[in-house]
């Protein structure tokens, strides 16, 4: 795998099953890592009158589908070649084809977005690309390209890791609200403040200390001495 333009392992974006397992189809490395992605889900409620209350009683209508939402950058400034060449492989991502379930059916590709320990299976809906440098001739060598993918099955978002791979099982999945410290959140999820550096290692995060409101933070499950 080749790595970024700023030599780090890339997000990937890839044609996948149902569950989001690679099948061998195109696949578009990401020149540039985002800065971050959203993760957003709605459902949908209707207010039942209660008489004698000043609250409504809510009563449940459906589950929306979770969505992911990402700005991609593309930039072939030093080779001076066309920016859409890369571009253009997100696209194909929207083509309909043949439903694998029903011959007759067209239907978009199933996709996978994956970096490190996060892997959105979906389709994407939506997508705008708005290229930002030319050279001289008009040629385009830079873009960005603003996506958003939605799932169309109940997938684990943070699978288990491969022991091999220097992971290894994940107890759960903690979001971040404002004051949260890795230090208290170990405290809270193992009852030692200590193992904060297990939670730091296995989510890559160099600065320990600046995690931000709403951020999702993997809890892997840990054994043996304590990591102090």
């Amino acid at each position: 795998m080749s790595n970024t333009r700023g030599n780090l392992v890339p997000a990937r974006i890839y044609e996948a099953d149902e569950n989001g397992n690679e099948i061998g189809g195109l696949e578009v490395p990401c020149m540039f890592n985002p800065f971050e992605y959203t993760v957003s889900k709605t459902n949908t409620y209707a207010e039942k009158s209660k008489n004698r209350s000043d609250a409504p009683a809510m009563d449940f209508q459906k589950a929306g589908a979770q969505t992911l939402k990402l700005a991609l950058t593309f930039d072939t400034y030093e080779s001076g070649e066309d920016v859409s060449k890369q571009t253009n492989k997100l696209w194909k991502f929207m083509e309909p084809v043949e439903s694998r379930s029903n011959p007759r059916k067209k239907e978009p590709p199933r996709v996978a977005f994956h970096w490190g320990v996060f892997r959105f299976a979906a389709v994407i809906t939506n997508m705008t690309q708005k290229f930002t440098l030319f050279t001289k001739d008009g040629t385009p060598v830079r873009a960005k390209v603003d996506v958003t993918f939605t799932q169309h099955n109940d997938v684990n978002d943070y699978p288990a890791q491969n022991p091999t791979s220097g992971g290894g099982p994940v107890m759960g999945i903690w979001q971040v609200i404002r004051g949260d410290r890795l230090d208290n959140i170990a405290a809270n999820v193992y009852g030692d403040a200590t193992r904060w550096r297990q939670i730091a290692e296995f989510n890559a995060l160099d600065n320990p200390l600046a995690l931000r409101p709403g951020q999702r933070i993997v809890i892997p499950e840990i054994s043996g001495d304590s990591g102090s």
